[in-house]
């Protein structure tokens, strides 16, 4: 589902943020990306995403190469990508259920289908009770959440989150993962930047090490 074959990305001012990155990420599999901060773990999905692209190797993803897919064409790519911030990245003076509606908007969903999907998605994430509210309204997890439910809300195969928990306590950031292995227990595919290394590791899932922008670890589980 998603291939990198000797990756790297060199910004214009010269610095190397991934250094012949190589790994496989399978259909239905679930991962997380580790490392120090600035190691390359969000320069990493947004190749994915197509959100920058690499400046050699090969990249991927479901089916695609994306060195050779032309810039008209990355936005149907990102429809099956749903991906997940840190900041959440939620349009304050919109209700969570418009922050959640506007992938399916800009892609030209009817209004019935588009009710029905964003209360679903909200239902998952424990929210529908609040579709109404505004982001500012509520608490930090919250607004993860409603992040997640914009994510996969056009129910993609792929599911990208950076840092997901990087700003909740230890109970909130235990329940934001489960959700995402919930989404993987259906068959997508995840992909989760985060540097909690202690819940990482009870979590007890397939992990890529990044180190400088080099990959320096692929440790899978004892099951």
């Amino acid at each position: 589902m998603i291939v990198f074959n000797e990756v790297g990305k060199r910004y214009i001012n010269g610095y190397e943020a991934l250094k012949n990155v190589s790994f496989h990420l399978k259909r239905g599999e679930i991962a997380f990306l580790t490392g120090h901060s600035g190691a390359g773990k969000s320069t990493l999905l947004r190749l994915v995403a197509l959100i920058e692209r690499n400046t050699h190797g090969q990249i991927i993803v479901a089916g695609q190469q994306l060195n050779r897919l032309p810039d008209h064409k990355i936005p149907y790519l990102r429809r099956r990508i749903g991906m997940t911030f840190q900041d959440n990245r939620l349009l304050a003076d919109r209700t969570v259920f418009d922050n959640v509606a506007l992938p399916l908007i800009i892609t030209g969903y009817r209004p019935q289908e588009i009710r029905r999907r964003v209360r679903a998605a909200l239902d998952k994430v424990g929210l529908l009770s609040k579709e109404r509210s505004y982001p500012i309204t509520l608490s930090g997890g919250q607004q993860q959440r409603v992040g997640i439910a914009r994510a996969v809300v056009n129910k993609p195969p792929i599911l990208l989150a950076d840092e997901p928990t990087g700003n909740l306590d230890p109970n909130l950031a235990k329940e934001i993962m489960g959700l995402f292995v919930q989404f993987n227990q259906v068959g997508v595919t995840v992909l989760i930047a985060s540097h909690a290394l202690g819940l990482i590791k009870s979590m007890g899932y397939r992990t890529l090490v990044l180190q400088q922008g080099s990959l320096v670890g692929d440790t899978y589980p004892r099951r």
